[in-house]
C-alpha cells in the first residue's frame, strides 16, 4: 500500500474539519475504491486499498476473533474494519485497519449509525506495515519530514492498546503496545512475536491469533 499524496494544500478548511465533515475526499477527488484518506498531524494521506498479502493479515485477526466469540458466549470483543477514529483533541483523523471494541459499544454505534469513533471507545488498534508508508504506522523517527505519527496520535488519544503487525523484512514482527502517556505521546512495549508465532493477547483480550512466516514484504 503506497502513499498516493500527502500534504497541506490550499484547502477551503484544514484538513482536519473537512475530514469530520466527510469532504476531504470529496474536494482531493479520491476515488471510491478502497482508498483511504486520513490526516496524520495536521496534513491528510491519501493511500490506496491494501494489497493481498496485507488483507489477509487482517482476515486472520477478524476470524481469530470470531473463533473467540463462538467459543465463548461471554467474550466481550468485536472486530470492525474501515471505521473511521477521531482524535479530537489533537486535530487528527485515522482509518485504523482494524479495531477492537467491547460489544456493548458495537451495539451502540449500529443503533446510533455514528460517523466516528473516539479514543475513549476504542479497546485495541492493529496497524499492518506497507513499504512506502510504515513510518505512519510507527515511532516517529527525526530524520522523517513528518515528525506526528499514528502511533503518536493513538497514545495522545488515550486508546490503551495498539497492535502493530509490521511486515518490514528488515525488522519484521508483531508487537503490542500498552499504558499510553498521554502528554509525550508514546507507548510502553507490553508484548512481542516473530512471524510464526502464535500472537497470545493477554487480559484483558485472551485471543489468540496464529500468524505465516511469509506475511513479511517482498520487493
Amino acid at each position: 500500500m503506497s502513499v498516493v499524496a500527502s500534504g497541506r494544500w490550499t484547502l477551503p478548511d484544514s484538513p482536519y474539519a473537512m475530514w469530520v465533515r466527510d469532504e476531504l475526499a470529496a474536494y482531493l477527488r479520491i476515488p471510491e475504491d478502497g482508498t483511504r484518506v486520513e490526516v496524520i498531524g495536521g496534513e491528510f494521506v491519501v493511500s490506496p486499498a491494501p494489497v493481498f498479502t496485507h488483507a489477509v493479515i487482517l482476515s486472520n485477526i477478524q476470524r481469530a476473533v470470531d473463533y473467540a466469540e463462538f467459543t465463548d458466549p461471554s467474550f466481550p470483543w468485536r472486530v470492525v474494519q474501515g471505521v473511521n477514529v477521531d482524535l479530537v483533541e489533537i486535530g487528527d483523523g485515522y482509518v485504523p485497519d482494524l479495531v477492537v471494541l467491547h460489544r456493548d459499544t458495537v451495539d451502540h454505534g449500529c443503533a446510533e449509525d455514528v460517523r466516528h469513533l473516539y479514543p475513549q471507545q476504542v479497546n485495541l488498534v492493529v496497524e499492518v506495515t506497507s513499504p512506502s508508508n510504515a513510518y505512519n504506522d510507527r515511532e516517529p523517527v527525526l530524520s522523517r519530514r513528518m515528525q506526528a505519527t499514528k502511533w503518536n496520535g493513538y497514545a495522545r488519544g488515550g486508546v490503551p492498546h495498539y497492535l502493530l503487525v509490521d511486515r518490514d523484512p528488515e525488522r519484521p514482527g508483531i508487537t503490542l503496545f500498552g499504558e499510553p502517556d498521554r502528554g509525550a505521546g508514546t507507548y510502553g512495549v507490553l508484548e512481542t512475536w516473530k512471524f510464526g508465532e502464535t500472537v497470545s493477547l493477554p487480559e484483558p483480550f485472551r485471543f489468540e491469533i496464529p500468524t505465516d512466516r511469509r506475511d513479511p514484504w517482498s520487493d
